[in-house]
């Protein structure tokens, strides 16, 4: 007889496991109540936060008269509330607003410097992890030896230097000294003209555009800020491997599989599955805060970004500005967070079913 079908024992039902489905509705519920407080934090961090964005437009000669009739224009003379409800039925419209300066939507200046951005993050975090993650298996494998100090060395040193300054080192040996990279104009070079846009991404709008020079020159131009970027962050990512691999290494599915006498790439390989959720965790935070921590390093290179623009605007207190930035990175943020989850669970099933 079990323990459940005894008498006087109260029977348990086992709690049901949460299937792929259910994961995915759970996440996705958080997604759209976490994106409602984005958006009001967004609107009241910059709205309450000090100084008048009427007054920096009319400039420091203008009349009282003047500063109040740009208020009037821009609606910043209307109480709180009314602006807030005034921002969240254009969100729902679609309409972030117009820039204070350049008088253009905010939603089309997000959708122009958005590219460059990403093509920057996402090439930086490949970069970083594939580099990260080698440094870090040498040392977790070589412990205590030649090549773990020097991995160390390399995680040390990079974890040290702010990324604007290694970039700027990089643009004076590199471009300065060597002559190996094109000067930090941005993009591409001065003589040279955008192509026809299709998806944003320079390099691929050349090459459907029939120009594979301008396509080459686009891509000489983010080697030193991915460099910039890919280095700094595969220090985080090298000390991360290197924690996570060292203890895959010492784990029993390896002792098992060394005892089996498999070949020790078997085993690493083994100890990089057992470690794989981590640093699949580790990759999407560095890419959620990059998107928002990179604007130093486009206004070094000139790059033509969503973080070099908002810093603009922050500046300038153009505060459709940086209410879009805030609400473009956050849910950015959110969205990355959510699937990082999503993929978490479904690769790990102690979290998934728990």
């Amino acid at each position: 007889m079990t323990l459940s079908a005894m008498p006087g024992l109260p029977v348990r039902k086992a709690r049901k496991a949460r299937g792929p489905v259910r994961l995915v509705l759970e996440r996705l519920g958080f997604l759209i109540a976490a994106m409602f407080g984005v958006v009001t934090l967004s609107f009241l961090l910059v709205s309450v936060t000090p100084g008048d964005p009427a007054r920096l437009i009319a400039g420091p000669m203008a009349s009282n008269s003047q500063v109040e009739a740009i208020s009037q224009e821009l609606g910043l003379d209307k109480p709180i509330v009314e602006r807030y409800v005034d921002y969240m039925g254009g969100l729902l419209r679609g309409d972030l607003g117009e820039s204070y300066y350049s008088k253009r939507p905010v939603t089309t200046e997000i959708f122009e410097k958005l590219p460059a951005t990403l093509e920057l993050i996402i090439l930086a975090v490949l970069f970083a992890a594939v580099v990260g993650i080698a440094f870090g298996a040498i040392a977790a494998y070589f412990r205590g030896r030649a090549p773990d100090w020097i991995s160390r060395l390399f995680t040390g040193v990079f974890q040290a230097i702010p990324d604007f300054f290694l970039g700027l080192l990089l643009i004076y040996v590199v471009f300065f000294l060597l002559g190996w990279a094109p000067a930090p104009a941005g993009q591409i070079g001065f003589t040279e003209s955008t192509p026809p846009k299709v998806t944003g991404f320079i390099p691929i709008d050349a090459l459907i555009a029939g120009d594979p020079a301008l396509a080459g020159s686009a891509l000489q131009h983010l080697v030193l800020p991915v460099l910039t970027l890919g280095l700094v962050y595969a220090a985080y990512f090298a000390k991360t491997a290197r924690a996570t691999l060292g203890r895959a290494l010492h784990s029993q599915q390896v002792f098992f599989a060394r005892a089996m006498g498999l070949p020790e790439r078997t085993v690493l390989r083994y100890a990089l599955v057992e470690s794989r959720t981590t640093i699949v965790t580790y990759a999407g935070v560095i890419f959620a805060s990059l998107l928002g921590g990179e604007a130093i390093v486009e206004r070094v290179f000139a790059w033509d970004g969503l973080g070099a623009w908002a810093l603009q605007g922050i500046l300038r207190l153009d505060v459709p500005v940086v209410q879009g930035m805030v609400l473009i990175a956050g849910a950015i943020t959110l969205i990355t967070y959510t699937l990082l989850d999503i993929v978490v669970g479904l690769l790990d099933p102690r979290i998934k079913h728990a």
